[in-house]
């Protein structure tokens, strides 16, 4: 056979048996999260069951929102790298969920963080090159039901951080002494408790700079280089609502709840804003116009005429 009539007839064999090419992403994306079904029950159930809040549900949704924003400008050919990443990850979250022989089953919160980043592999090995791969990632691991885990990990060095800055800052005011998260203010004991945290202003504050970032097409580096300061923000609002109910618990004048709830929806705000506007770009300034110069001769249209103010 001539290599004309193999170039003629080998388009032919590849459409009869792998349709790689002709398959659209969205095929390929839902048959990977039809493999993934097993975590995503897993997710749902402990959302239903009050085992933890569903705000991942929202990190899901911006995710499918990327996808369905990018739509047109998917990949015909995705990807090879990102593409060997979500099926090696897909294989290895169900073994890891399974257990199968060398591979010990783990816990399924361990096994769902493998399963999303193998779907955030997937998404990346068809979106458009610009999409920055760090934001997609993000949005994919707070996608999992993970508040409750945080709260019982790092919600107490989270409380006594607060609560040893709160200490610092009343200080001036009033008479305060520390012990654990707790604090003694002018005599009144003031414990500060779970819910005052911060994880789940944690939570929000990383979502809002990954979903930013993604609409304000930044790139992965610039989104990496401003990740500490998302996390500074967030400890400083924590700090800042703790230090203005614990002066008013101090002072014997507790705040109403419906105070209580409020500042802490400001503080959330104003937290999130200051995220959302440290991902935005910089607008760049206009160049000055240039002015014309008293007795400057310019040519206009081959005439030499002189300038006049």
């Amino acid at each position: 056979m001539s290599l004309a009539m193999l170039a003629h007839h080998h388009p032919r064999i590849v459409d009869w048996g792998i349709h790689i090419d002709r398959t659209p992403a969205a095929g390929w994306i839902g048959l990977q999260f039809i493999a993934l079904m097993p975590t995503w029950v897993w997710m749902a159930q402990r959302m239903r069951d009050g085992s933890d809040d569903p705000l991942g549900l929202l990190a899901l949704v911006a995710l499918a929102a990327l996808a369905w924003s990018r739509r047109r400008e998917l990949r015909a050919s995705p990807r090879l790298g990102w593409l060997a990443l979500a099926g090696a990850g897909t294989v290895l979250a169900t073994l890891l969920r399974t257990g199968l022989g060398f591979v010990p089953a783990l816990p399924p919160l361990a096994a769902g963080l493998v399963a999303v980043l193998a779907l955030a592999c997937g998404l990346l090995a068809f979106l458009p090159r610009k999409v920055a791969a760090l934001p997609v990632a993000g949005l994919a691991v707070l996608a999992l039901p993970l508040l409750s885990s945080l709260q019982f990990y790092a919600g107490y060095p989270l409380r006594v951080v607060t609560a040893e800055v709160s200490r610092w800052l009343l200080s001036p005011g009033f008479e305060v002494a520390r012990e654990g998260a707790s604090l003694a203010v002018d005599g009144r004991m003031v414990i500060v408790d779970a819910p005052c945290s911060g994880v789940q202003m944690v939570w929000l504050g990383y979502f809002t700079a990954c979903a930013v970032a993604l609409w304000a097409s930044r790139s992965g580096r610039d989104f990496m280089a401003r990740l500490p300061m998302v996390g500074l923000l967030v400890l400083a609002g924590n700090i800042v609502r703790n230090s203005v109910l614990i002066a008013f618990e101090g002072a014997g004048h507790p705040l109403a709840p419906w105070a209580h709830n409020t500042l802490g929806l400001v503080v959330l705000a104003v937290v999130c804003g200051s995220i959302a506007r440290l991902m935005v770009p910089a607008r760049a300034e206009p160049e000055a116009a240039e002015l014309p110069i008293p007795g400057l001769i310019t040519t206009h249209g081959g005439r030499h005429v002189d300038t006049v103010l």
